[in-house]
């Protein structure tokens, strides 16, 4: 049974559902390819009649609440950084998710930005190493900009403590392969409507995708990531 940790119950003031119904459907809608249709409908199941409108906004309320929370307990990534970006459709124009993954496939971090160049891949890296530090070693695409924001990092330090840029398409494969499993979730929403809903729907979706893989501290390898998410948030 889901049970929300005391300490975050004040979050959940004013709301008329109880925080552990809220954020069952809000780990559904980042777990599973459902649309909000079908949650309004899983809610009619239940019993309860709540509007797609009122599911859209637990989502943009409370995924927050699971990014910090992940982000408290992740466990630290390996040096050697995969880096890639995929695209995500808003309102008919194409966006992009800036990602990255170590080698062993866990993620590092995530950021959407509306441009594909070198300000958006420094922005990325800028984000990437606030939360896990300097890597020893970035392997990226035949992508200029991603190369000239690396290369920004690199200026006016040691050579000892310069970042090892590979360029080497098979070496990324790992981080592309892995672009797939968010892209099957963002698919049932056929397109977002604004930059800020796409930007916390797909941190919910990679936060729990975190989850799935072993990547929080203390997590159980033998449960399911459902029962991991409860023991995260209780």
């Amino acid at each position: 049974m889901l049970t929300i940790s005391p300490k975050l119950l004040p979050h959940f003031k004013g709301f008329c559902s109880s925080a552990e119904v809220i954020m069952l459907f809000v780990y559904m809608k980042c777990r599973f390819s459902f649309s909000y249709r079908e949650l309004e409908e899983m809610m009619m199941v239940r019993g309860t009649e709540i509007d797609l409108s009122t599911l859209q906004r637990w989502v943009k309320r409370f995924v927050p609440l699971i990014d910090k929370r992940v982000r408290q307990h992740k466990k630290p990534v390996k040096g050697s950084w995969r880096m890639d970006e995929t695209y995500i459709k808003l309102n008919g124009k194409w966006v992009y998710l800036y990602r990255a993954v170590d080698k062993e496939g866990n993620t590092i971090d995530f950021l959407l930005r509306a441009r594909r160049d070198a300000i958006a891949a420094k922005a990325f890296f800028r984000k990437a190493f606030k939360e896990s530090g300097h890597p020893d070693k970035v392997t990226v695409d035949k992508s200029g900009s991603n190369k000239a924001a690396l290369d920004s990092f690199n200026k006016d330090v040691l050579k000892e403590d310069e970042i090892e840029i590979r360029q080497i398409k098979y070496l990324n494969n790992i981080v592309e392969q892995d672009h797939r499993f968010i892209k099957k979730r963002t698919r049932p929403t056929l397109g977002f409507k604004n930059f800020h809903s796409a930007k916390v729907t797909i941190t919910g979706i990679e936060n729990i995708r975190m989850i799935q893989k072993g990547q929080i501290i203390g997590q159980n390898a033998s449960n399911s990531s459902f029962h991991n998410f409860l023991n995260l948030m209780a």
